[in-house]
């Protein structure tokens, strides 16, 4: 028996050990790297067009006022009327003028008459004076009468001129050709020179885009002058194309005709204007629109979805999958928008393989599954309604439209 107890307590306890080793955890294998669709950036030939905010103008506004005091006596249009230049619009009362110009008349006739007969009269006294019949002094005064006779005519005729004009003032003409207001006025009401508006007239065709530029975009222009790269030598020569709120796509055309000689000191802005023609008058001052102005020349862009850009904080990055299937962060300077497209001004190169899905399973060091995917653009309307603002103030961005032209090497 004391021979036997120790091996039955060593059994015991190698039976108690190979029980515990079939109770350990087995080791778990290592998850597979996760999937995510990677393509090339797409390559494409593209203009950069500036976008801005705002509103059509008339190229002349003239409020019509009265030159001559009276009763109105008629109208000659109807509200909202387009009008020609000249075409008669209101009728004062013309009576009194017409009385005044008959007046004038009669004193011009009787300065006439007063002018002839002191004609008459120092012809007969030269020949007096020949004759030693009259004094010098007798002379000189008739030969005075005649100036002044002469002075009255000149003055007689201008009250004749002026009462001319009186009368034609009476009929309140279009200086201008273009649409007129409503009438402020009814007839039978007192109207008082050049106090008065009577209607208000706008020209449509052509008519004005005017909008304000950031001080970037002014110093961006001036220095793309400078160095010759603009399309056009001058930003005043520039073609723009300006959509309406309710329009898809830039059909109306038109080119600067002004920039403003200084900057807004309180908003750093500065003024611009295109002139648009106006066919048939439907573009209205007070309309808003965008208008594209057109920034570069044509040139060859890399362009990748909007949500393969991650956000950092201040930073931007791509996620780009090395031939091992490890990832790496690259920093990137993003532009506009085109076809749904992002820009990358700098930070990868056309042949970086980018995460355009899956973003958010990949981490910088690790290793992905990578499944080849497609960069394909939107349709070309959805450029139309996009307006970006990366880097722009409010009221002006940059967006870019596809070059129909052969691909310039790359900016």
């Amino acid at each position: 028996m004391p021979v036997r107890k120790p091996f039955a307590l060593i059994s015991a306890s190698l039976a108690a050990g190979l029980l515990l080793a079939g109770c350990a955890p087995k080791p778990v294998a290592a998850p597979p790297p996760p999937s995510v669709t990677v393509s090339h950036p797409l390559q494409e030939t593209v203009i950069d067009w500036d976008d801005y905010v705002g509103q059509f103008v008339a190229e002349d506004s003239v409020d019509v006022r009265p030159r001559v005091s009276g009763y109105l006596q008629s109208v000659g249009f109807k509200d909202g009327d387009v009008v020609r230049k000249g075409q008669v619009l209101f009728v004062i009362d013309p009576r009194p003028y017409q009385a005044a110009l008959n007046q004038a008349k009669g004193q011009e006739a009787h300065a006439q008459a007063a002018l002839a007969n002191a004609r008459t009269e120092a012809a007969r006294g030269a020949q007096l004076l020949a004759a030693k019949a009259i004094s010098q002094q007798a002379d000189d005064l008739l030969m005075a009468t005649q100036r002044q006779d002469a002075a009255d005519l000149l003055a007689a005729q201008a009250n004749v001129q002026t009462n001319a004009l009186n009368l034609e003032f009476t009929r309140v003409v279009a200086p201008l050709g273009g649409r007129v207001s409503d009438r402020r006025i009814a007839p039978g009401n007192l109207v008082t020179a050049d106090v008065t508006v009577l209607t208000n007239i706008v020209n449509l065709d052509p008519i004005r885009f005017a909008f304000t530029g950031s001080e970037a975009a002014y110093l961006k222009y001036q220095r793309e002058n400078a160095a010759g790269t603009r399309p056009s030598s001058r930003v005043a020569q520039t073609p723009v194309e300006i959509r309406l709120q309710d329009e898809a796509t830039y059909r109306w055309k038109g080119r600067m005709d002004f920039v403003d000689n200084a900057l807004d000191t309180g908003s750093g802005t500065i003024r611009g204007r295109a002139v648009v023609d106006n066919p048939g008058n439907f573009l209205t001052p007070g309309m808003f629109g965008h208008m594209r102005l057109q920034g570069s020349g044509a040139y060859l862009a890399l362009l990748i979805p909007d949500q393969a850009i991650v956000t950092d904080q201040t930073r931007q990055l791509v996620y780009v999958v090395a031939p091992s299937g490890k990832v790496s962060e690259r920093d990137v300077t993003p532009g506009p928008l085109t076809g749904g497209l992002r820009v990358i001004r700098q930070g990868i190169g056309p042949n970086d393989v980018i995460i355009i899905d899956g973003v958010q399973r990949a981490r910088v060091g690790q290793k992905v599954t990578p499944h080849q995917g497609r960069i394909t653009p939107a349709p070309a309307a959805s450029d139309a309604q996009t307006v970006d603002a990366v880097g722009e103030p409010a009221g002006s961005a940059t967006i870019v439209d596809a070059a129909p032209a052969a691909s310039p090497p790359a900016r």
